[in-house]
């Protein structure tokens, strides 16, 4: 490798290197301790000074200098790992470098070519590979290291690496960690011993920081029940979240397609960095603050001073672009935030230079004046240009009429309220469509009714009116802590729709989406899936005592928004919940707002809640159980295990709390998950259970806890609820008997504010990555033990044995995806099928891992025996073996009988494994997991199988010509390379002459008058030829190749076959089986013990490296 020119003196180098060739101009040498009488005490030292100081040297033993007569100065100009490399090196300077120094006069010129030369062919190197590295020197030399000490294949993308210490029990191994796309791996050397640890992020369970008394500081990282920890790092905490990062990228990548699927950034193994990972989680967080799109991405951050009008003072705080929004937040505690769309913007005016202050237009007669930006230039020239703002003159000196015109659109729409979805270009409504939120149509406000409930309602309105007038309204409006206050005392009907629109982000959804929820439902209209059937089924579940939902009109405008979504993300479809989520959304939303709101919660509020595995929702529970164990330490002392909060609490979090509180406490609820997301309802959790924490303390049993919670939400009210008895619920609970006391749902939630308000959103979405891993792992456990306990009752392994086979048929269906954007096993892998078909191997996968582990050596990855098996255990012809066929074929040859075994070879011989095409093409697999699923056709596939009787060797057909020529290689190949090669050979000629003379009898019998002329000779060249074979002499036939064994056996076989060609011949199975039993060296051969531990040793060692090499 050529590296950059780095200049040296060498007074005492010379005792650590050996010059192996020197001229005028340049020197290689030879690292001490390497090569040629290396070792010993000096080799040691050298090595342990190389690790720990991250030297070259230690996996570049061999290196070029450069150095002219009159200089005592010398460059390091390349560097090796092998002898070759150098040397490659070496003859390339020889022939293209020495003849054109001759030229020159100076050292300095002489020098300064090459130098230069070498940095043109480093540059022309790192052209593609390392050009979005930030120092691509230092990267490559770690790149070098990285791949020489792992050996991991050629593509495995590195990251970043580090310095750091691995603690082995309660020693350090000072070292380097290396964070990969797929791995995690540390490298350490020691006075010889050499620590080497290679983690695969898809396997971690648990990554986070700890602290205890000896290690102030480390990173723990659990696999498979195995403790790493990692401390002394310079940079701990950026270490921790590129690990998270990487973790979360890879969990998301192999086992959560839907999450992943709609992050094109990371699309691309081959392509991530440690500046794209950083980009892509500053982003991340930036949209799931402000609410934003998916497709948005940070783009600009600027420091600056906002002046807030409402407090009449600039606040602090940061300015984020984005590609359609302007967004500010503050830092100095005031809990400010406002985004502006791009499309609200008018115009940018920019006072003066002096200030660096620039002035934002939006459309309302709303300004906001930004000052002190470092690069005000710059960002009024990024929000003009993706505005389509012109900065010319012309158009600064012609803003007021720009302005006055925009005004009087606005006074337009005020007045005709109708027109305003004309603005942003949305298409005329379907009639189809609801216009009108439900609760508007079977509840409308009487305004003359002049209650207690309808004029605290009023109240309430006068005061978000209020709060509009000073803080905005709309897209634009200021988030302050009032915003929250108004939120918690509780929304007024008239203006929750909009409100969530809002705070859900929503709102710019459906802005830039115009008629397209309209085309969805014209799109969808009749459609026919396994999503729709279960819409239907659980339509009249949602909100039943409802009048909005005994009527046509609600139940119609539901199963429109249900199926709209369900067509829109079918990888989603249709989840339970969604129906009564969506319920609630419609009474205050009209139906196109509602869909928007369902997509908000669904794919970005609540992300993986609603698919087949829950997985977002699991991942909260865990979350609020830290939160109960951090902020409940009573109840954790008296219920150690806290998976009953879980259960208990999985509708809470899945719907809510609506299908737990009456409708109208229920929406004060969804009021404040719209504004605070998640942390709102893991913040009422923990205030439902602080309020019954005494009786919870002194229950029992689970059961009894159950009826406490059940009573409570039971008893919760809401007595300013201006809905009428017909629409409000008594309670959600079976309770004939009114409570004995009641709890109002304001006061609920404004104590859940005061006691567990301190609660960050940043400290949430952390803990969620956390327990993000041990769920999804915990899940896939599941799997496995589920899959375990359905083959044992196949096969003869034990349940040790097929948990590590598991794990090898798991790692070989995700090596094919390491390094593919669209792997075929990926896209087959999918969560909500039976777990014996989650994971399966097309042939390629698993030819590769049939040769690591099939009995007999001559198998490897191109042998045409993989693909006959593999035909023969793809029993649906689907091209792919799931886990139970591909164990119940190792099963037959590791413990079958001879019988057994034998039966499985001559199958292997028999259609369909042996007359398909031989160029390895299978049947493509189908679509999974897609369509609408045939009922009757698994129904009868289930039938077929329990009808299905044993097959008896009588059952199988018989093998003709060249089919048992061809069993009679692969018996030989088999052989081959076995310490009774000789015997084995030899017993197999003496079967095949054998079987032949038996058949020229059984011919001969048949026809006593007339026997074939052409059938005795041929017969008779095939049996001689056998004999011939068997006394062939041993020595040669020891020292063959499998293919020159192959061409051996198949000299009979010619003979056979061009003398045959009038008279076909076969055998059954019966006499094949006869005759080799009488040969008790091939009988031994098949009985012989596997020893299934170490195999299944030897093929993890060899899985990944055999990937390497390929």
């Amino acid at each position: 490798m050529w590296l950059k020119p780095d200049e040296m003196l060498l007074k005492n180098a010379f005792k650590l290197w050996v010059t192996e060739e020197d001229n005028e101009y340049f020197v290689l040498q030879r690292r001490r301790g390497y090569g040629e009488g290396g070792g010993g005490l000096t080799g040691l030292l050298v090595g342990t000074l190389d690790t720990v100081l991250d030297s070259t040297s230690k996996v570049a033993p061999f290196r070029i200098l450069h150095h002219t007569p009159d200089s005592q100065v010398y460059w390091g100009i390349a560097c090796g790992v092998t002898k070759e490399e150098i040397v490659q090196h070496w003859d390339w300077l020889q022939q293209n470098i020495m003849r054109t120094l001759s030229v020159f006069d100076s050292s300095e010129d002489i020098t300064s070519f090459v130098q230069g030369k070498i940095r043109g062919l480093i540059a022309e190197e790192g052209k593609t590979s390392l050009v979005l590295e930030e120092d691509p020197e230092k990267f490559r030399e770690a790149l070098l290291r990285f791949e020489k000490w792992f050996e991991l294949p050629p593509k495995e993308k590195l990251v970043t690496y580090y310095s750091c210490s691995y603690w082995r029990g309660k020693v350090p191994c000072q070292g380097w960690l290396y964070l990969s796309t797929n791995f995690l791996c540390f490298y350490s050397y020691l006075l010889g011993a050499e620590v080497k640890l290679i983690i695969s992020w898809d396997e971690i369970w648990r990554l986070e920081k700890t602290t205890n008394v000896i290690l102030t500081e480390s990173i723990h990282v659990l696999v498979h029940g195995e403790d790493h920890y990692f401390s002394m790092l310079l940079h701990l905490n950026e270490t921790f979240v590129i690990m998270e990062q990487l973790a979360d990228y890879s969990i998301k990548r192999l086992f959560d397609k839907e999450a992943f699927q709609r992050e094109p950034a990371l699309s691309d193994p081959l392509q991530i960095t440690k500046r794209g990972l950083e980009a892509h989680a500053k982003s991340e967080q930036f949209r799931t603050f402000f609410r934003l799109p998916k497709e948005e991405n940070l783009l600009e951050v600027h420091e600056s001073f906002l002046w807030v009008p409402f407090s009449h003072f600039n606040t602090l705080g940061k300015i984020c672009l984005s590609e359609n929004y302007l967004c500010f937040a503050s830092q100095d505690g005031s809990q400010c935030h406002v985004i502006i769309p791009m499309r609200e913007v008018i115009n940018v005016e920019k006072p003066d230079s002096t200030s660096r202050a620039l002035t934002v237009c939006v459309r309302g007669k709303r300004a906001l004046r930004f000052s002190e930006v470092r690069g005000y230039q710059r960002l009024a020239n990024s929000i003009r240009s993706r505005c389509g703002i012109s900065p010319s003159p012309q158009h600064s000196a012609s803003s007021e009429v720009i302005r006055g015109e925009c005004q009087s659109l606005i006074n337009h729409f005020e007045d005709n309220p109708e027109d305003v979805t004309l603005m942003v270009g949305q298409k005329d409504s379907s009639k189809a469509v609801s216009t009108e939120a439900l609760m508007t149509v079977f509840h409308p406000q009487d305004v003359e009714n002049l209650d207690p409930k309808m004029l605290k309602e009023k109240m309430k309105e006068q005061s978000w009116n209020i709060h509009f007038s000073e803080y905005g309204r709309g897209t634009s409006m200021f988030f302050t802590r009032k915003t929250r206050d108004l939120i918690v005392r509780g929304v007024p009907e008239a203006l929750r729709g909009e409100l969530w629109m809002l705070f859900s982000g929503a709102v710019n959804d459906m802005a830039t989406h115009p008629g397209y929820y309209t085309d969805l439902v014209e799109q969808s209209l009749g459609t026919s899936t396994l999503a729709t059937d279960e819409i239907e089924r659980d339509l009249h579940r949602s909100l039943p005592e409802h009048p909005a939902f005994q009527s046509d009109t609600g139940i119609s405008a539901l199963r429109r928004v249900l199926t709209a979504y369900a067509y829109r993300n079918p990888k989603i479809g249709y989840c339970q919940a969604m129906n009564i989520l969506t319920s609630v959304l419609l009474l205050y939303a009209k139906e196109e707002e509602a869909f928007w709101l369902l997509v908000a919660v669904c794919e970005r509020m609540l992300p993986d809640y609603f698919n087949r595995r829950i997985i977002g929702a699991l991942v909260d529970q865990a979350v609020f159980e830290d939160l109960i164990r951090e902020n409940l330490p009573q109840l954790v002392e008296h219920m150690t295990d806290l998976s009953f909060f879980s259960s208990v609490s999985l509708s809470w979090f899945l719907t809510l709390f609506i299908s737990v509180l009456p409708i109208e406490s229920a929406v004060n609820v969804v009021d404040c998950f719209f504004y605070d997301g998640i942390k709102a309802i893991l913040q009422l959790g923990l205030a439902v259970l602080d309020y019954n924490l005494g009786a919870l303390i002194s229950c029992q049993d689970d059961a009894e806890a159950v009826t406490i919670l059940n009573k409570f939400f039971d008893s919760v009210t809401n007595k300013d609820s201006p809905l009428p008895p017909t629409v409000q619920q008594a309670s959600v609970g079976n309770n004939d008997n009114a409570s004995h006391f009641h709890v109002e749902i304001s006061e609920l939630i404004r104590e859940a504010y005061e006691k567990y308000g301190n609660i960050r959103s940043e400290e949430v979405e952390s803990s969620r990555k956390r327990n993000k891993l041990h769920v999804i792992q915990t899940l896939e456990d599941t799997t496995k033990q589920n899959v375990i306990r359905v083959v044992t009752q196949e096969v003869r392994f034990s349940a040790a044995h097929l948990d590590g086979l598991y794990n090898l048929f798991k790692r070989q269906h995700f090596l094919s995806c390491y390094w593919t954007m669209k792997s075929p096993a990926l896209l087959h892998h999918d969560p909500s099928l039976a777990y014996l078909d989650q994971y399966q191997l097309g042939f390629q996968q698993f030819s590769v891992l049939f040769s690591l582990l099939a009995p007999w050596a001559f198998c490897n990855a191109k042998s045409t025996l993989s693909l006959w098996v593999f035909r023969l255990i793809d029993e649906n012809q689907d091209g792919l073996v799931n886990f139970k066929e591909f164990c119940c074929a190792l099963d037959t040859l590791y413990s079958g009988s001879f019988t057994n075994q034998l039966k499985f070879l001559f199958k292997l011989h028999l259609p369909p494994a042996f007359d398909l095409p031989e160029d390895g093409v299978i049947k493509k697999s189908p679509e999974r997991g897609r369509g609408k699923v045939d009922l009757q056709a698994y129904l009868k596939q289930w039938q077929n199988e329990i009808l299905k009787k044993e097959e008896t060797i009588k059952d199988l057909p018989r093998i003709n010509q060249t089919q048992f020529i061809q069993f009679s290689k692969t018996l030989y190949n088999i052989f081959h390379g076995d310490p009774e090669e000789e015997s084995l050979y030899r017993a197999v000629a003496h079967v095949t002459s054998l079987l032949l003379r038996m058949e020229e009898v059984g011919r001969r019998l048949q026809e006593p008058s007339s026997p074939s002329e052409s059938a005795k000779p041929a017969n008779a060249n095939a049996a001689a030829a056998a004999e011939e074979e068997e006394e062939e002499p041993t020595t040669e036939e020891a020292s063959t190749t499998p293919e020159s064994s192959s061409t051996s056996s198949s000299r009979y076989s010619r003979d056979a076959g061009t003398d045959l060609t009038e008279m076909e011949w076969s055998f059954s199975f019966e006499q094949v089986l006869a005759s080799l039993l009488n040969e008790p060296t091939i009988v031994s051969f098949f009985e012989r013990p596997v020893d299934v531990q170490t195999k299944l040793g030897q093929a993890r060692v060899a899985q990944l490296k055999l990937k390497a090499n390929k």
